[in-house]
């Protein structure tokens, strides 16, 4: 069984990348506002969703249920370099706990329904471009030649 592609980059200009807002952790904490958006798109296709992101130290996360169980985007700001452009990151999750986490649980059972519906929004938003998607193994040892517009892709 191949394993999904469950890490999503894309580019956007239409979001903050500059602005440090008073309620960030982290001075660079920047995503409130893709994540707000993505609330909404995922409502619009009604899809429950949480109504306002959960904020990490490094970004943000919206919590969803497409399918039987709950699922999580996590997202987070990349900026570029002389080398590569920035970039938004994210990665979808099953949604569990503590000690659920620990044993592996987020990374198990992600349903199809939670990559596609993150997919669909993200490829038909306005303001989005170069979608990607990659597997987790091979974009955490840096591997981002792999990647592919759908998550679904072989």
């Amino acid at each position: 069984m191949q394993v999904p592609r469950t890490v999503v980059t894309f580019q956007s200009g239409a979001f903050n990348t500059t602005e440090r807002r008073p309620y960030f952790i982290n001075d660079a904490c920047y995503g409130d506002d893709v994540a707000r958006w993505i609330i909404g798109e995922l409502n619009s296709r009604g899809i429950p969703a949480d109504s306002e992101p959960g904020q990490e130290d490094f970004g943000w996360y919206v919590t969803y249920r497409p399918g039987k169980a709950e699922h999580q985007l996590v997202l987070g700001y990349r900026p570029g370099d002389d080398r590569d452009p920035a970039v938004w990151l994210g990665w979808v999750e099953r949604h569990a706990g503590a000690l659920s986490s620990l044993l592996g649980a987020r990374h198990r059972g992600i349903e199809p329904v939670a990559l596609e519906v993150i997919h669909d929004i993200l490829s038909r938003g306005e303001s989005i471009s170069r979608v990607r998607w990659y597997r987790k193994t091979e974009f955490d040892a840096g591997n981002e030649a792999n990647g592919s517009t759908r998550p679904d892709a072989a």
